[in-house]
C-alpha cells in the first residue's frame, strides 16, 4: 500500500484531474528543477507538447491553460479563479490564448505548446500512458538543455518516463496494516478486529503523525466538497466551452424545495443534485476535490450529503467512516487498475467513484466489513465497460449526469449488500481485474480521445 487518502483526495480546480491539474503540477515541477538546478539561466525556450489523450482533448480540458499556470509557478490546490485570469491574460499574444484547431500555440516568445494529435505517445516505440507530455528546456542556439516525459496517469497523479510501469517496485510505506487486495484487507481486518476504516486511520496516522491532524484533514476536504456543492446549487448561467450547456443543479433545488419531501424518492432527487452541482463547477474551472478524480468529483460528496442529510443519526464520525473506508476501496482500484479515463474509460473514473462511495456508505451506516466489499463490488460491476466520450472533449456532456447516475447507484449497490444475508458470488478484487482488463481491451478511441461514441455522433452545438 503506498497511496494515502490525502493523495486520492486532493484539492485542485476543474475541469479534470489528468488533463487540468496533472499537466499543472508537471509543468510547475518542471519549472521548480529548471530553477533548482540552475539551468532557467541558461534557458532562451521552453516547448510542452502534448500526446494522445492530452493532444486530442486538451483543448476541452483546459490543458494548455493548466500548463501556462504550471510554468507561471501556480500550484492546483492553491491558485484561485482571479489568480488564473490574471496570468492567462499576461500571456495573451493576440487577445485570446486558446487558439482553437492550431497544431502549435505560441503562448509567449520563448514558449511553445504543440499539440501532438498525431501521435498517441511520446515515444511510438514504446507504448505507454496516453496521457503523455514532454517538456524541453533550450538554449539560445536550440540546443537542449533539460528534457522531461510525464505522465498524467489518473486523479491529479504524475509520474516521469522513468518511474511510468515501476510503481510495484517502490519500497512500500511503513505503516501497521498494509494491504495489496480486498481479501488481503479483509483479512488483516479480521484478525485485528478492526474496521475498514480503523485501519485506514492507523495508517495514515503513521504516517501524518496523530489522529486529530488525520481528522482534521479530511473534515478540510469534506468542507472544500460541501462548499463545492453549495456553491454549484446556487450558481446559474451557461458552462464555458461552447457547447451551450446550462447549469440545471440551481433550477432543479430549487423546484425540489418548492415540492416538499411528499415524494418518498426526494432523497434521490437529492443526491442527483447534489452530484450535478458539483460537476457542473468543475465544469466552470472552479475549486473541486478529485474523488478519485475531476470527471467523477460529484459521487463522493453526493453521497456524503445523503448520508448526513437524510440517514437519521448521522454525524461526524460516520462522515469520517465514509472516507476513511472509501479511500481503502480507491486505494484497491489505483494501485491493482487505473482510475484514468484515457486508460481504461469512464468506468475507471465515474466506476471507481461509484464503487468507493457505496463501499463508504456502508461504513457510515456501521455496516460490516464483507458488507462495506460487496457493497464496492455492485459498485463497480454495473459500471462496467463504460466509455469516455465526452462531446467536443469537454468535461459535460455526458459527464456531468453520469455522476447523478453514479451517486443513486452507489446508494442503491450500499441498499443491496446491507440487505444480502447469504454472501456474494463475485468479489471486489475480480471486478477490479475485470474492470483493468475491460479497459486495456477497450479501444482507444473510446477513452478520452473524442473520436468516438457520443462525441462523435451528437453534433455540437
Amino acid at each position: 500500500m503506498n497511496t494515502s487518502l490525502f493523495e486520492l483526495f486532493k484539492i485542485g480546480i476543474g475541469p479534470s484531474s489528468s488533463h487540468t491539474v496533472g499537466p499543472m503540477r508537471a509543468a510547475l515541477n518542471f519549472t521548480l528543477h529548471l530553477r533548482q538546478s540552475g539551468v532557467l539561466q541558461r534557458t532562451s525556450q521552453v516547448r510542452a507538447e502534448l500526446f494522445g489523450s492530452l493532444a486530442l482533448t486538451g483543448h476541452g480540458h483546459a490543458t494548455d491553460k493548466a500548463v501556462v499556470l504550471g510554468l507561471s509557478g501556480e500550484a492546483p490546490d492553491q491558485v484561485t479563479p482571479q489568480t488564473i485570469d490574471r496570468i492567462l491574460a499576461s500571456w495573451h499574444t493576440d487577445g485570446n490564448i486558446l487558439l482553437a484547431g492550431e497544431q502549435t500555440l505560441a503562448l509567449r516568445e520563448g514558449v511553445e505548446l504543440l499539440f501532438r494529435r498525431d501521435q498517441m505517445y511520446p515515444d511510438p516505440e514504446t507504448p505507454s500512458h496516453p496521457n503523455g507530455m514532454r517538456f524541453t528546456a533550450l538554449d539560445a542556439e536550440g540546443n537542449p538543455l533539460h528534457m522531461e516525459t510525464l505522465f498524467s496517469i489518473g486523479g491529479g497523479f504524475v509520474v516521469n518516463a522513468d518511474e511510468f510501469g515501476k510503481q510495484s517496485s517502490v519500497a512500500p510505506r511503513n505503516v501497521p496494516y498494509p494491504f495489496h487486495s480486498a481479501a488481503e484487507l479483509l483479512e488483516i481486518t479480521k484478525k485485528h478486529s478492526l474496521t475498514i476504516a480503523q485501519a485506514v486511520m492507523a495508517n495514515e496516522i503513521a504516517l501524518a503523525g496523530d489522529e486529530a491532524t488525520v481528522r482534521e484533514r479530511i473534515l478540510a476536504i469534506w468542507k472544500v466538497m460541501q462548499e463545492c456543492t453549495e456553491k454549484g446549487m446556487a450558481t446559474e448561467g451557461i458552462l464555458p466551452g461552447g457547447l451551450n450547456v446550462r447549469r440545471r443543479a440551481p433550477r432543479l433545488a430549487t423546484r425540489l424545495r418548492t415540492q416538499g419531501s411528499a415524494d418518498p424518492l426526494a432523497p434521490l432527487d437529492w443526491v442527483t443534485i447534489y452530484a450535478m452541482a458539483v460537476n457542473e463547477e468543475n465544469a466552470a474551472g472552479g475549486r473541486v476535490v478529485t474523488a478519485p478524480t475531476n470527471g467523477a468529483a460529484g459521487i463522493i460528496p453526493a453521497v456524503a450529503h445523503y448520508y448526513l442529510n437524510f440517514i437519521p443519526g448521522a454525524d461526524v464520525e460516520g462522515i469520517l467512516r465514509y472516507f476513511l473506508t472509501s479511500a481503502a476501496i480507491g486505494v484497491l482500484y489505483k494501485e491493482n487498475a487505473s482510475i484514468s479515463g484515457a486508460e481504461v474509460g469512464c468506468q475507471g473514473e465515474v466506476g471507481v467513484a461509484c464503487s468507493m462511495a457505496a463501499g463508504g456508505l456502508v461504513a457510515a451506516l456501521h455496516g460490516s466489513n464483507d458488507e462495506v466489499e460487496h457493497a464496492a463490488e455492485i459498485g463497480m460491476e454495473h459500471n462496467l465497460g463504460m466509455t469516455c466520450d465526452p462531446i467536443g472533449g469537454l468535461v459535460q456532456i455526458p459527464c456531468i449526469e453520469r455522476n447523478a447516475m453514479g451517486a443513486v447507484k452507489a446508494v442503491n449497490a450500499s441498499r443491496m449488500a446491507m440487505h444480502e444475508t447469504e454472501g456474494h458470488k463475485v468479489t471486489l478484487d475480480q471486478v477490479i481485474k475485470t474492470m483493468y482488463q475491460t479497459g486495456l481491451d477497450m479501444q482507444s478511441r473510446y477513452k478520452e480521445t473524442s473520436l468516438a461514441g457520443l462525441a462523435l455522433n451528437v453534433i455540437e452545438c
